[in-house]
């Protein structure tokens, strides 16, 4: 069982969260072709930890369909501004910059855009083709909105063939009304698994740190082991600004250790659990090790 003594709030961040910002060509080559390029980045939205890290190693995740959105979580560094006209030229840059990147994982994200009728699922899945035809030997993984229940929708993303659908749940369901108002847990736990019926790889994953307990967050591993998802992250929710609700407690190590292994004992494949966890970190990694797998099967 989960120890609550180790995960008990910290007045100050402690040091496994403390991230060093290195300061490199290859960190500012990398912004600069996102600039030049004309993209947005979820890292860079979204204020992640990650993002030095990531970018010194040339990756990135794309962020796609602007920079604004029509929700308004509260977690979220994402502005919830007046939404920008879909640009149809957005999916081949994205290509040519996974390409000039020399990525082998693509991972394409999206703002949330309940204004168009099918939520950006078109758009979804003309990026994903625009970067099969530029890479074609690359594997994809897109992390989706819940496209507010449309089948139809989900169904024109699965029929791109991304190799992974990722879709976040966020936080345990009794946190929603105040974390996510205009989201639903139960839709969001259908949708992944619609996922799964139709012979896709699912993944999904949730913050700590916004008042949840150990429990309702081993009640979140359960939920997803019950329809089968293949992966999920777990990681430490930070504030992004002091707009934003305050970090409720910092969850120890060893406790993100125990959740990965309760979800490995409830028969989740991959169990991605450490405070710097986002949904993208070290995707690429996961994808490679999957390949290698299949390599050896083929044998």
């Amino acid at each position: 069982m989960c120890s609550q003594k180790r995960s008990e709030p910290y007045l100050r961040i402690p040091p496994w969260l403390r991230v060093k910002i290195p300061c490199n060509k290859t960190y500012s080559a990398t912004t600069e072709l996102v600039k030049d390029l004309n993209l947005n980045t979820v890292c860079q939205s979204a204020k992640c930890p990650n993002m030095f890290e990531c970018f010194t190693a040339h990756t990135a995740t794309f962020l796609i369909m602007g920079n604004t959105c029509t929700r308004n979580c509260a977690f979220c560094n994402i502005s919830n501004d007046p939404v920008e006209k879909l640009d149809a030229d957005e999916p081949a840059r994205v290509a040519e910059a996974a390409k000039r990147l020399g990525l082998k994982h693509v991972v394409i994200t999206s703002v949330t855009r309940d204004d168009l009728i099918d939520g950006g699922a078109e758009h979804f899945a003309k990026t994903i083709r625009a970067v099969r035809n530029t890479i074609p030997d690359c594997s994809i993984e897109v992390l989706i909105p819940d496209f507010q229940g449309s089948k139809a929708s989900l169904q024109m993303v699965i029929d791109a063939q991304p190799d992974i659908i990722n879709h976040n749940v966020e936080t345990p369901p009794v946190h929603y009304d105040d974390i996510r108002p205009q989201a639903d847990y139960e839709q969001s736990i259908t949708l992944l698994k619609r996922v799964k019926e139709a012979g896709c790889r699912s993944k999904s994953g949730l913050m700590v740190g916004l008042g949840e307990t150990d429990e309702e967050v081993r009640g979140v591993i359960d939920d997803l082991a019950a329809i089968d998802c293949d992966i999920v992250t777990i990681g430490q929710y930070m504030r992004p600004s002091r707009l934003h609700p305050e970090v409720k407690r910092y969850v120890h190590p060893d406790v993100f250790d125990e959740y990965a292994e309760y979800g490995k004992s409830k028969g989740v494949k991959h169990m991605f659990s450490a405070p710097l966890v986002r949904s993208s970190y070290n995707a690429a990694m996961f994808a490679e090790e999957e390949k290698n797998k299949a390599v050896k099967t083929a044998l």
